[in-house]
């Protein structure tokens, strides 16, 4: 499986706690990675992208802290996830490209301690 920040696509995160999101954009930060979670635009300015520190470990599934990060849909299907994905899709569709403008996505990652 192909490097992790080198996946074009949603990735599916599980945290030890039982919480799990989706990871729409992804990027390697100084203490582990920095993503942002479908409809990241509706939270507050603290909460739009999450940093999850530690070592990235794994090559698909991988494994970072308490996380473990794969490909929606893959191995134990998630009917949560995968219709969080479908909602977020459709919503991208719905707006238009310029919701999901790369540069302003990479700057807002960057604010966060992205390193791209």
């Amino acid at each position: 499986m192909p490097d992790l920040f080198d996946m074009q696509r949603p990735l599916a995160v599980n945290f030890k706690d039982g919480s799990k999101t989706i990871m729409v954009a992804y990027y390697p930060h100084a203490e582990g990675l920095v993503f942002l979670e479908p409809f990241w635009e509706r939270h507050l300015p603290e909460k739009k992208a999450t940093v999850i520190k530690g070592e990235i470990k794994g090559e698909g599934p991988w494994k970072i802290a308490d996380a473990v990060i794969s490909l929606v849909g893959c191995q134990g299907t998630d009917a949560d996830l995968a219709q969080l994905l479908s909602q977020w899709e459709n919503h991208v569709q719905q707006v238009g490209p310029d919701y999901y403008n790369v540069d302003d996505i990479r700057s807002l990652a960057r604010s966060f301690g992205a390193m791209i």
